[in-house]
């Protein structure tokens, strides 16, 4: 009769080395547990690991068990058997793989074939799709372009001639401007001077004089942009042409012009620089222009407007 003691840390583990050490089964053996084991303290100190003692069952056409047995032949042929299953289930998993290998380019070529005739024309596909993805493309810049690109011109310093204030018709532009602007002055209680001029188009120029404080100019020119918006409104009541109003105080407009002149040129040199576009801050459509006017002639960077008013804002696209 074969026996064989075996421990370890679970009664699996011990059964599992008594297993191999036979070279048996579980179902040749019957497991007599001798020991139960411990965990000991916390699992470290005084643990005791499982001992079982496994016995081979005999059998009628072996009654001399393990006085005949050769164990190591028994092992080779227990492993001889093991290889030669799993090398059965490799063969019987490829066969699967090889049927269904073989069905499914059947199935792909039935699916293919309706599919490959509207795709005999790819040239035609390609010529009607092109047109009409840079049609798509164009609009959103160009758009932007026509209406910031025209008025670009403004920056290009027009000739103002200036109106002496005896000469100044109250029912002109001018002199429409010049009244209103005088009365909401003197509401906010700001004591200016106020010199009118129109240029060749007939657009009107304000100079606001005596505002040393800045009250007319504001955060960023914000309150100059709405008394500017508001005189225009005043003077288009009722007329049929556009007049365009443009107001400034303290040679705001100026500074402001090169500022933004410097900030244009300083974000188009990060964008080529990193690579990737930058959108600067919300700004009016003036100093939106001022942007595109400055970097219309840079051939390293495009730009254009983003957004919805008040929230538009330039971006500077670096060119590939």
């Amino acid at each position: 009769m074969r026996q064989y003691e075996a421990s370890a840390k679970t009664k699996e583990e011990a059964i599992e080395i008594g297993l191999q050490e036979l070279g048996v089964s579980i179902g040749d053996v019957d497991v007599l547990v001798v020991e139960e084991g411990s965990k000991g303290l916390f699992g470290l100190f005084g643990s005791r690991p499982v001992k079982v003692r496994l016995t081979v069952k005999e059998t009628e056409e072996d009654p001399l068990g393990d006085l005949l047995e050769d164990k190591p032949a028994k092992k080779a042929e227990k492993k001889a058997e093991k290889a030669a299953e799993k090398t059965e289930k490799k063969t019987e998993k490829k066969a699967e793989k090889a049927e269904k290998a073989e069905k499914k380019p059947a199935v792909k070529a039935e699916e293919k074939k309706p599919a490959e005739k509207p795709a005999e024309k790819p040239a035609e596909k390609k010529a009607e799709k092109k047109p009409a993805e840079k049609k798509a493309e164009k609009p959103e810049e160009s758009s932007d372009a026509k209406e910031e690109k025209k008025e670009i011109r403004t920056l290009e310093k027009p000739e103002v001639t200036m109106i002496p204030a005896d000469q100044l018709d109250p029912e002109s532009p001018a002199g429409v401007a010049k009244e209103f602007l005088g009365e909401l002055t003197r509401l906010m209680g700001v004591d200016v001077t106020l010199n009118m001029g129109t240029d060749a188009e007939g657009n009107v120029y304000g100079y606001i004089e005596g505002d040393t404080l800045g009250i007319l100019i504001g955060r960023r020119g914000e309150t100059l942009d709405a008394v500017q918006y508001l005189t225009s409104l005043k003077v288009n009541r009722g007329r049929d042409n556009y007049t365009r109003v443009t107001l400034d105080t303290e040679n705001y407009r100026a500074k402001r012009e090169d500022t933004l002149i410097r900030l244009a040129n300083r974000m188009a040199n990060r964008a080529v620089r990193t690579g990737r576009k930058v959108s600067l801050e919300p700004m009016n459509p003036y100093e939106r222009r001022i942007i595109h006017f400055a970097l219309q002639q840079n051939e390293n960077v495009t730009t254009h407007s983003e957004g919805e008013e008040p929230n538009r804002h330039v971006v500077i696209t670096p060119k590939k």
